[in-house]
């Protein structure tokens, strides 16, 4: 098994055209994030998944679990997720402010939950039912957001706050997802940084977005994991850096997946700014 988890190095999420060249060339990667879903049951990638852990510590990343539904979990999508993770001992496990499937049915998209009262009450159960069968913390991801509802109980800083006080869960603070919301919902992303409880921020995720001209004239971001990071999600990610500290790093690159040596790059120019920000910090 790889040593202890220490993230000297930034990670990359493990996507399939990536398998032999990881293997073969072994990189200097922090760890490799999977998506859950992609290793309920056996078969190949799982085998070679197996392999890869032998030298990389992995993160668990769920997309299915649909934590904000509010007809209760799908206590056997949670059994499968239990599975993956006893067995492959991650070091970090996370899912989503969302919710994507009600009443049997499923959708495949992060779709956004109301922040109100009874969504909170509904979110912290399901956190508190995952974390009880897993035997161990989760983190939570910030979304990145379309539109907003007309009424709520609170913005959605202070609603992951809110999860973090009643179910002891931490946060996975996707830098990307907060400039794409920003831009389509019209905060200062600034503002959202200094709302999120610092101590409870354990893993950062960076990615590119697209931008979207609409007939209006208007246009939208959004969050596609197929580009290279913008600037102004690396801006943020230094302000994050200097405001809530250094934490291990993800690049995510879902779709028009490139070259492995690419990806490599985008983790080497985080681990960069990291130790940038780390040295200013230290001579302030």
């Amino acid at each position: 098994m790889p040593q202890s988890f220490c993230p000297a190095h930034s990670g990359i999420g493990l996507r399939a055209p990536h398998f032999a060249a990881l293997q073969a060339q072994r990189p200097a990667l922090g760890f490799l994030e999977i998506h859950a879903e992609n290793y309920f049951g056996g078969g190949p990638h799982r085998r070679k998944l197996q392999a890869l852990a032998e030298h990389y510590p992995l993160s668990v990343h769920g997309v299915g679990l649909s934590l904000g539904r509010a007809d209760g979990l799908d206590l056997e999508h949670l059994r499968h997720l239990a599975e993956v993770v006893a067995t492959f001992a991650p070091v970090l496990v996370s899912e989503h402010l969302s919710f994507c499937g009600v009443g049997g049915a499923f959708v495949p998209d992060l779709l956004p939950l109301p922040m109100t009262e009874a969504a909170l009450e509904i979110f912290s159960q399901h956190i508190d039912h995952t974390q009880t069968l897993l035997g161990r913390q989760i983190l939570i991801e910030n979304p990145s957001a379309y539109l907003a509802y007309d009424q709520a109980d609170y913005d959605e800083p202070g609603f992951l706050t809110a999860l973090v006080r009643r179910t002891g869960c931490g946060l996975l603070l996707d830098i990307n997802n907060i400039v794409v919301s920003a831009q389509n919902l019209g905060f200062d992303p600034l503002d959202y940084l200094h709302a999120i409880p610092a101590d409870a921020v354990q893993q950062y995720h960076l990615a590119g977005y697209q931008i979207t001209p609409l007939p209006s004239g208007a246009v939208l971001y959004l969050d596609t994991h197929g580009a290279p990071v913008h600037p102004p999600v690396w801006a943020l990610y230094r302000a994050a850096l200097r405001q809530i500290g250094d934490r291990p790093t993800l690049i995510e690159w879902d779709s028009a997946i490139p070259s492995l040596e690419q990806l490599c790059a985008e983790a080497a120019h985080a681990d960069r700014l990291r130790a940038q920000e780390v040295r200013h910090v230290h001579a302030a």
